[in-house]
């Protein structure tokens, strides 16, 4: 199979529409990562996602709609808060978990009676959206585990011969994948930390809690339950009160001969001063729009990746520390 990728328009949206329902798989562009999608409502497609992806079959998906879709057709019930934080948050990098009609196919949601509904903000997401004009189940476009893709060049280093389309909206400006929120309870509980943090969140409708997965329960989430986000290196992950302990040990495996990197933010880099730095920025957003981009760069030059975490452990920083403990989890 050829993968093309193509710059969207009138042409790549007819071709993309006439592949999604042929049950087939697009990948196109978010503000956080390319996702992978197909048809919501045809079972076929959504497994062929999972078989295309090496993806867990107890890994559920998120359906993308656009901004004017109507989702009381795939959802029995949306509380108040929920309304509340769509109409500030949304579109944009929050995915809300609903109780589910079961009007989708069962893969999606991997069994559960639950729906997670994303409504990206991505200009380019909202036209293939709103052209196919159906709920679009996508997870990261991706192989299963590795480093989520943040441009189509990413997308196509992994999925090259696996998919027919590639639709480029350029390089995703968020970085990290959306906030992940349960919508099935008297109060909202973050299944994912993303850009919209916690306490964003709790501004807008007061409490929110956390979830933590039980053992043996099929996560409601991606991102919660597997090792994900990694790259094709070895990899280790000190805490930013170790940052000392993680610069002896990237000494030591340099004069071992082995090319190592340090990844960390801007602030971190000058208060290690190794040479080989894959620096993430420094503002909050910044590093989480640099994270997967530099893992990536990070695999292409180097045989171990030494993470450093963030001084700073709220807000944005959460979700960037999450993946970096997923994607150095052994």
């Amino acid at each position: 199979m050829q993968t093309n990728i193509l710059t969207i328009d009138a042409v790549s949206l007819s071709l993309a529409k006439g592949i999604i329902l042929n049950g087939g798989a697009v990948a196109f562009p978010t503000e956080t990562v390319y996702g992978l999608g197909a048809n919501a409502f045809d079972e076929g497609a959504v497994k062929n996602i999972f078989a295309i992806k090496g993806r867990p079959a107890d890994n559920p998906l998120i359906v993308h709609v656009h901004k004017d879709y109507d989702i009381s057709s795939l959802v029995s019930f949306v509380p108040d808060y929920a309304k509340k934080l769509a109409a500030k948050f949304l579109p944009g990098p929050l995915t809300l978990v609903y109780k589910s009609c079961g009007k989708v196919a069962k893969s999606v949601s991997c069994g559960l009676d639950t729906l997670a509904i994303r409504i990206p903000s991505h200009s380019g997401a909202q036209d293939f959206l709103k052209y196919v004009d159906i709920p679009v189940a996508a997870p990261s476009a991706n192989i299963s585990k590795h480093v989520s893709p943040v441009s189509a060049e990413h997308v196509y280093a992994d999925l090259n011969g696996k998919i027919q389309l590639v639709l480029d909206g350029g390089k995703c400006t968020g970085g990290i994948e959306s906030t992940v929120l349960d919508c099935t309870g008297e109060v909202p509980a973050v299944l994912r930390s993303g850009l919209i943090t916690r306490e964003m969140i709790e501004e807008c409708v007061g409490v929110c809690n956390e979830y933590k997965l039980r053992k043996g329960e099929v996560a409601r989430s991606p991102g919660m339950k597997y090792k994900h986000y990694s790259p094709n290196c070895k990899t280790m992950l000190f805490a930013f009160d170790k940052a000392d302990k993680a610069v002896e040990e990237y000494k030591r495996q340099t004069s071992n001969g082995v090319k190592t990197f340090i990844l960390c933010d801007g602030a971190t880099a000058k208060l290690v001063g190794v040479e080989n730095i894959l620096n993430l920025g420094d503002s909050e957003n910044e590093i989480a729009s640099n994270l997967y981009a530099k893992l990536r760069e990070g695999e292409d030059k180097a045989q171990l990746i030494i993470a450093i975490s963030p001084q700073k452990q709220d807000g944005v920083m959460v979700g960037v520390i999450n993946r970096l403990e997923k994607a150095c989890k052994q």
